[in-house]
């Protein structure tokens, strides 16, 4: 854990090598430049991380169908590293491009549509709306209720956080 020089390295020494091989917006470039995004959120380099993930983001706009998940992970991404450093207003519209995308390209009870709302919530949570953020959170309750074991632990940390928003209202 927290190799995160060694994992720079060796993402860095593999896009070079696709980049040789590979025309400029080939979509097999961008995972690598997500996980390079992903090492610099890890660090708390949250203006690389950007850098990376709009990176990552144009080439799956380019090359990818406009409702491919790819393209919902990315917005996430983007979206994280906003709510990280505070700008929620931000994260929000890219959590909800994420969301609109996983709508149309998974079915209602798949766990990264959950996932989703509990970021919208989340970053409702941290702007003090908590009557935002509570049915949303609620909305991924239900959704990871559905989709997963009654004992994983993101349907406990939803749970949680539902309680804290009760407490809050």
């Amino acid at each position: 854990m927290g190799e995160y020089a060694k994992a720079l390295e060796y993402y860095e020494k593999s896009i070079k090598i696709k980049e040789i091989s590979l025309p400029p917006t080939h979509p097999n470039l961008a995972p690598s430049y997500n996980n390079i995004g992903q090492v610099y959120s890890s660090m708390g380099e949250y203006w690389k991380a950007l850098e990376y993930y709009e990176k990552s983001h144009k080439i799956y706009e380019i090359s990818l169908p406009a409702t491919h998940p790819h393209l919902a992970t990315s917005n996430s991404c983007i979206g994280g590293v906003y709510s990280s450093i505070g700008e929620y207003s931000k994260a929000l519209e890219y959590y909800e491009k994420s969301i609109k995308i996983l709508e149309i390209s998974l079915p209602p009870t798949h766990p990264d549509l959950a996932a989703s709302y509990n970021n919208i919530g989340q970053v409702y949570t941290s702007m003090g709306e908590y009557s935002k953020a509570l049915p949303v959170l609620e909305k991924s309750l239900d959704i990871f209720r559905k989709s997963l074991p009654s004992a994983h632990p993101h349907i406990k940390n939803v749970m949680n956080s539902i309680a804290v928003m009760k407490e809050k209202l």
